[in-house]
C-alpha cells in the first residue's frame, strides 16, 4: 500500500494517457468500452481502480452512470476534483479485493483498468476478477487491463541495460518471466497467466487487444506526430490490434470478457 501511495504521490499518470503515446491506450480502451455498450440503454458502469478518472470521469460527462472505485485517497481527491457535481458518478475508497459493499448481478460493464498491475500472487488476481465477476450481470461484459512481461524484458532489461541488476536480484525465472514484489510496484503477465485467470470464472472471452501495440517502443516519434499523422497510426494501430500474434509485445493489453 506504501508502495502504491508513493508511486502514485509523484507520477502524472493522467499526464501520460494524455501524451500522444498514452492517448494509444486511452482511445483504444474507449472504443471498446463504446462496444460494450451497444444496445444497452441507461447502462450501469463499475470501474474498478479509477485512478484520477480518466474513464470514469469522461462518461460521467457523458450522461452515464459510473461508480467509481479507487484504493489511493490522492487518486480519489484528483478524480472528485474533476467533477461540477452534475454528474451521474459515486465515487467511493475502496479495494478491487473486496466490492462486498455492491450486490450481485448489479453493472453492464465492470472495468478493472489498473488493479493487476499491483496484485501479485494468482490468488490476489483470481480473487480480484471473481469479484467484477460477481457484481456484473450475466451477458455484462468485465474489462481487464494488464501489465504484458515481454515489454519489461527488451525494454527496460535489455534497452536500458538492468540485465545484471535483475539477475543479481533474481528478478527472472528461467524462462525469462519477470518477478515482481509490491516494492516494484508493477506485476508483469504473460497471455497464458490471462487465460488460466480466466479460465477459473464463469465467462467467455470476447476479445483480448493490445491496448498500446507498438507506441511504448517509439514514443518519441508518436508524441512528435502532427496531427494527420497520428490518425493515420491510430487508423494502423486498429487494424492490428486484435491480431493475436502481437498481444504479447504491447505493454498493456485489455480482456474484454462476457459474464455468462
Amino acid at each position: 500500500m506504501n508502495y502504491l501511495e508513493e508511486y502514485y504521490g509523484s507520477y502524472d499518470e493522467e499526464g501520460r494517457l494524455l501524451s500522444r503515446h498514452g492517448q494509444v491506450e486511452y482511445l483504444t480502451t474507449m472504443k471498446y468500452i463504446g462496444k460494450c455498450l451497444e444496445g444497452i440503454s441507461d447502462p450501469g458502469i463499475l470501474e474498478v481502480g479509477a485512478g484520477t478518472g480518466r474513464y470514469s470521469v469522461t462518461l460521467a460527462k457523458q450522461g452515464l452512470r459510473v461508480t467509481a472505485v479507487e484504493l489511493i485517497e490522492h487518486n480519489l481527491e484528483i478524480l472528485r476534483s474533476k467533477l461540477d457535481g452534475t454528474e451521474p458518478i459515486t465515487t467511493i475508497r475502496g479495494n478491487a479485493l473486496d466490492l462486498s459493499q455492491f450486490s450481485d448481478d448489479s453493472f453492464d460493464l465492470t472495468m478493472v483498468l489498473g488493479p493487476m498491475y499491483h496484485l501479485y500472487t494468482k490468488e490476489e488476481k483470481l480473487k480480484a476478477l471473481s469479484e467484477a465477476v460477481r457484481v456484473t450481470k450475466p451477458g455484462g461484459h468485465i474489462l481487464v487491463a494488464y501489465c504484458m512481461n515481454e515489454p519489461t524484458v527488451i525494454q527496460y532489461i535489455f534497452g536500458l541495460n538492468h540485465l545484471h541488476e535483475v539477475m543479481e536480484l533474481n528478478m527472472l525465472t528461467s524462462d525469462w518471466h519477470c518477478i515482481s514484489e509490491p516494492k516494484d510496484v508493477f506485476e508483469l503477465v504473460r497471455t497464458e497467466d490471462i487465460a488460466d485467470l480466466d479460465a477459473a470464472v464463469p465467462v467467455r472471452r470476447i476479445k483480448l487487444v493490445a491496448a498500446d501495440g507498438a507506441a511504448n517502443y517509439k514514443r518519441e516519434y508518436i508524441d512528435a506526430m502532427d496531427d494527420e499523422t497520428f490518425a493515420k497510426w491510430m487508423e494502423y494501430h486498429f487494424v492490428i490490434c486484435e491480431r493475436q500474434d502481437l498481444i504479447g509485445a504491447s505493454h498493456h493489453t485489455l480482456d474484454i470478457l462476457r459474464k455468462m
